[in-house]
């Protein structure tokens, strides 16, 4: 479901629209339908609550089987945290305010994209940077998430000096015993020690995750990490296997008018019924368990078990098959007739997904205790005259360690995303010409206020990473507020997860996804997204 998440130009956010995106908190579930109603109730063989990417990636995955799938989202705009937006002096050049890119790993984004008709698009060949320690240096290449495959190579050493190469080299001779698995950072500092925890992981790691490194689950961030460790006894080895490993070229892709295009082309595609507020759902059975009479207007509906959905409206909708997308947060109940509720926020990548109440019933659920929160994120991007910037002097980016003296730098990242991207460097300079560039920094750390970065500290920011002095350069600017980001995915939470959804999935025609269960990424909530979607398929096979 969508984030409440507001965009302003060069200002603070419209509270307004935010207060009015989040009335569906807590709604309550009153007295349920009675039999005649529900018998009237309208059919169908799916229906996803929540609009975000991953309800709407497992609604086109289930449409594509053929089947009358209905969406309901309680807010007026679909995608979580993909949204799309322009500058006012720039209407016609589109901007991803929320995710820009997405990782390659498994394919299954680029599958999606190509089946919408979109066009993936590689971004430019230059290189990330890094900043800490007040200095900025191109990231080594070949690592994971921060992590040298080589830790003598001379782009580890221009970022560590010589003492962190020392002391990260000795990976290649401690005995494999000598190791911490606890959380990301424990691992990286047992085995290479704290200049490459500090300098390399935590502005790579905790810029994508909006997190610190002991809050980050080896095994959820860094997919295989482990597993290639326990092969070769070293972890710069096991960052250099899985390099191997992976195809050729850059880990990331985009879209030819951004990442939003997603959202739009789903929605245009699929029943997706806006300002849908869900406030009940009853498992129904016995007599009212679905059976052939019951497939009118649907393709495929098979005799069992059925689901009874309510809006607030006083809309109804009967299925064999729901999808909750949306973040739950409720205790173990005792039976199966119980009621579960209501349904909250869910965290996306950068930014929450609107609320939708809702009631559930099912056997005793113990879904993961109210986890920590994130990082509130702010996303401030500028429109700069600027020709130095033609020759990207900082590659396509920055991600920056957290700074401590005064008057550090604030953002945890920038993108350079004229450079980054050519379909944008294209677009805007077909519009005003050469010399003019788009910028985006990223603010909000976990565990810190987020105050809203003014334009102008966004600017001093960027010309403190690029080198180049960017004051009363700014000719538009955008702010985009994502309001209590995803959870980090801690050992203990990712467990709490699992756990939960295998008790989700013992109840017939039910499922769960979003980026609360997937974790971060596009990549790994599409992926998801698509199992629920046809494990459900399978499960209730008509």
């Amino acid at each position: 479901m969508t984030s409440s998440g507001t965009t302003t130009p060069s200002g603070a956010p419209d509270a307004g629209r935010a207060a009015e995106a989040g009335t569906g908190a807590g709604a309550g579930t009153g007295a349920g339908p009675g039999a005649g109603a529900r018998s009237a109730a309208e059919v169908a063989d799916a229906v996803v609550v929540g609009a975000g990417i991953g309800g709407l990636v497992a609604a086109h995955t289930l449409a594509e089987r053929g089947l009358r799938v209905v969406v309901l989202e309680a807010a007026d705009r679909a995608g979580g945290p993909i949204r799309g937006g322009s500058f006012r002096s720039l209407p016609g050049v589109p901007l991803d305010l929320g995710a820009e890119s997405f990782a390659v790993r498994g394919g299954v984004v680029e599958r999606l994209v190509a089946e919408l008709g979109l066009t993936v698009e590689a971004p430019a060949g230059l290189s990330a940077w890094g900043y800490a320690a007040e200095r900025a240096f191109p990231l080594p290449a070949g690592g994971v998430l921060g992590i040298p495959a080589r830790p003598w190579a001379a782009d580890v050493r221009r970022a560590i000096g010589w003492p962190g190469v020392l002391r990260a080299s000795l990976d290649r001779v401690l005995p494999a015993r000598m190791v911490d698995p606890t959380d990301l950072g424990t691992l990286t500092r047992s085995r290479l020690g704290a200049r490459v925890a500090d300098r390399l992981v935590t502005p790579v790691a905790a810029g994508v995750h909006s997190a610190p490194l002991d809050r980050l689950d080896v095994a959820a961030v860094a997919p295989g990490l482990l597993d290639a460790y326990a092969r070769t006894g070293s972890l710069s080895r096991a960052v250099a296997a899985l390099r191997a490993a992976a195809p050729p070229g850059s880990a990331v892709r985009g879209i030819d008018g951004g990442v939003h295009a997603l959202v739009s082309t789903l929605v245009d595609r699929l029943d997706v019924r806006f300002g849908a507020r869900v406030d009940g759902v009853e498992r129904l059975g016995g007599a009212e368990r679905l059976d052939a009479a019951d497939a009118a207007g649907g393709t495929e509906q098979p005799a069992g078990p059925a689901w009874l959905v309510r809006t607030a409206n006083g809309t109804l909708l009967r299925t064999p098959r729901l999808v909750l997308a949306t973040r739950t947060d409720f205790g173990p109940l005792p039976s199966a007739n119980a009621e579960i509720g209501p349904l909250h926020r869910d965290r996306s990548a950068d930014g929450p997904i609107s609320v939708q109440g809702t009631d559930v019933a099912a056997r005793a659920l113990v879904p993961p205790a109210s986890p920590e929160r994130g990082a509130d994120i702010w996303l401030v991007t500028l429109l700069l005259d600027a020709p130095e910037l033609d020759a990207a002097p900082r590659g396509s980016g920055m991600l920056v360690a957290p700074g401590t003296a005064p008057g550090a730098v604030r953002a945890k990242a920038l993108t350079h995303a004229t450079a980054k991207w050519p379909w944008l460097a294209r677009r805007v300079r077909d519009v005003v010409g050469p010399g003019v560039h788009v910028v985006r920094l990223s603010y909000g750390r976990m565990g810190e206020p987020t105050p809203e970065p003014t334009t102008q500290e966004a600017a001093r920011d960027a010309s403190a990473l690029l080198g180049v002095d960017l004051t009363g350069r700014v000719r538009d600017s955008l702010h985009q507020r994502w309001d209590g980001a995803l959870p980090p995915p801690t050992p203990a939470y990712r467990a709490a997860v699992q756990e939960f959804e295998t008790a989700v999935r013992a109840e017939p025609g039910l499922d769960v996804t979003g980026g609360w269960i997937a974790g971060t990424g596009l990549a790994a909530i599409v992926g998801h997204a698509r199992r629920t979607a046809e494990r459900l398929r399978a499960q209730v096979a008509g």
